[in-house]
């Protein structure tokens, strides 16, 4: 496992600024990509945790929200990337102001973190979509972990795999009702 990452960003005051807000929605995001063949048909799929709920950080946690995205064909570091900014960009859509990135990609932690180069044509735009998006948070960490620690979003992969050469959605996002 590498060294997590953390930014923090002070929070903004204002007339209008609430305790309730400051302290505002804190999710865990577990996200992975997957192409079968690469390139070749690619998807990505994210589970959205209340950070907050019991079992948050355990694997098998009940998702808020799930992101399960058909990409076409794609190589299988755009579909990682892809699903870190898919989620992040739910994350905001959703009103968190804190998220905690659990990815078994190690490419993807190491280039948030700024120790690594992005040297990939394709992967740099995403790189950025994801840097910006995670500058809108008050708080965020990237953590590496092991693909076995990433089933339900791998599973989310396959689905979308699944269901849209089978002439389903490309695209299912499930949010919290209400």
């Amino acid at each position: 496992m590498t060294t997590p990452i953390e930014h923090e960003v002070e929070p903004r005051r204002g007339p209008s600024s609430s305790a309730v807000e400051q302290a505002g929605l804190r999710l865990v995001i577990r996200t992975d990509g997957a192409a079968r063949g690469n390139p070749g048909p690619a998807s990505c799929g994210a589970v959205l945790i209340d950070a907050d709920a019991p079992g948050a950080w355990d694997p098998p946690a009940r998702p808020l929200a799930t992101i399960s995205d058909y990409l076409g064909v794609q190589t299988n570091n755009v579909a990682e990337y892809t699903g870190v900014v898919r989620a992040l960009l739910l994350a905001h859509e959703l009103g968190a102001r804190e998220v905690h990135l659990l990815l078994d990609s190690n490419l993807i932690v190491e280039q948030l973190a700024g120790r690594w180069k992005v040297k990939d044509a394709k992967l740099k735009p995403l790189h950025a979509d994801a840097r910006r998006l995670l500058e809108g948070f008050r708080r965020w960490t990237a953590v590496h972990v092991r693909r076995a620690q990433n089933t339900a979003a791998d599973a989310l992969c396959n689905e979308a795999i699944d269901r849209a050469l089978a002439g389903g959605p490309a695209s299912v996002v499930r949010r919290p009702a209400g």
